[in-house]
């Protein structure tokens, strides 16, 4: 019998029956108990988080950040650490090794683990571009919480500090172009309310802990990518990626990556911008009734 670790695996899910197979099958070896936290799939989600004996939980939507958390607060984990997966994500032979011989051993006030990002577009690992990301997606149940953000959060510990493990972990989504398009549009208007947030200050503050040394790199780009002009600045970023970086080295997967997710996407989390702006000016009043009534998300 293979031993597991003292770990519980949350994994947020939407109609996912074509990726959560897939996820729990690379956890179900390692982890202690594995959680599945849906919102409302009408699929077979929760038919395949039953037949693989996983924790199901169903909890109405609101993002990323409220869902994770209420995960943490409600499902009864026990494990010594929590591990976070969407459910296109996987952990890899490499992660699974350094899991079960080392994350056992680590002792406070080491409270979490950051782990590399291993990209997969069309089945093509995408090797270019974007260098290595890692993210901490291992910490000690109690020592960390997601920040409350519409894009781009992050687990933040509230004590003690990270180390970062070699292995990867697999983002490796199976749905079509066109549906991946249909996501980012709805991702893009989030993306916008963020950059609007910078400028105007259109959200309300939020409490924030130690983010890690990646996230917080990562942070301080974005900060000086916002200072950039609207639309100039989606250019600049795929110039910079597809040939600076690189990316034109992943082949046609690699062309319609970068540009998909580095400039058309970027293009369109500006015309959101430049659209809320024309007609709100920086009202923050405005921006927030527009969004309201526009997008039907409440600021």
């Amino acid at each position: 019998m293979v031993n597991k670790v003292s770990l519980t695996a949350i994994i947020l899910t939407y109609n996912e029956e074509i990726h959560l197979q897939r996820c729990i099958s690379s956890l179900k070896d390692i982890c202690n108990r594995i959680i599945v936290v849906d919102s409302n799939s009408t699929d077979k989600t929760q038919s395949i988080a039953e037949m693989n004996n996983v924790c199901f939980f169903e909890n109405e939507w609101v993002n990323h950040a409220v869902q994770f958390n209420w995960a943490l607060d409600n499902c009864n984990i026990d494990t010594d650490w929590v591990l976070r997966l969407d459910a296109d994500e996987y952990i890899m032979p490499n992660l699974e090794k350094e899991i079960r011989n080392i994350l056992p051993q680590i002792l406070d006030p080491i409270n979490g683990i950051e782990i590399c990002l291993r990209r997969v577009f069309l089945g093509k690992h995408m090797k270019y571009g974007l260098g290595q990301i890692r993210m901490m997606r291992i910490f000690r149940f109690g020592k960390a919480r997601i920040e409350n953000r519409w894009m781009d959060e992050h687990a933040v510990l509230l004590d003690g500090a990270s180390i970062v493990f070699d292995g990867e972990f697999s983002d490796d989504n199976l749905n079509s172009i066109g549906w991946w398009t249909t996501k980012h549009n709805g991702y893009s208007i989030r993306e916008a309310i963020e950059l609007l947030d910078v400028e105007f200050g259109i959200l309300p503050l939020t409490e924030t802990g130690l983010l890690s040394e990646q996230a917080t790199k990562k942070r301080e780009l974005k900060m000086k990518y916002i200072k950039l002009p609207l639309f100039f600045r989606c250019l600049i970023y795929f110039i910079y990626r597809y040939v600076f970086k690189f990316g034109l080295l992943d082949g046609k997967e690699g062309f319609l990556w970068h540009f998909l997710q580095g400039f058309w996407y970027r293009v369109l989390v500006d015309a959101k911008i430049f659209e809320i702006k024309k007609v709100c000016g920086n009202d923050v009043l405005k921006i927030r009734e527009y969004v309201k009534n526009i997008y039907k998300i409440e600021l």
